[in-house]
């Protein structure tokens, strides 16, 4: 139990400082694109942004997985 604690506080903590660091690094980036949703367009965010939070995502969901499998 104590493992798996400390599994998903790890990876909780790792996924908050890549987010902390993806926001700060895409503070600058000029190129901005809309993304085409099924119902709409959502607002103009840098392409590097949107890929990041697709990896803070994985990591996460990843990490939270492996934790809550563990034995």
């Amino acid at each position: 139990m104590l493992l798996r604690l400390r599994l998903l506080t790890g990876t909780m903590v790792s996924s908050l400082l890549l987010l902390v660091m993806l926001c700060l690094g895409s503070q600058n980036l000029n190129q901005r694109e809309p993304l085409q949703l099924g119902f709409g367009q959502s607002a103009p965010l840098p392409t590097g942004f949107v890929v990041g939070i697709a990896l803070v995502c994985g990591v996460f969901s990843g990490g939270s997985v492996a934790a809550l499998l563990r034995r």
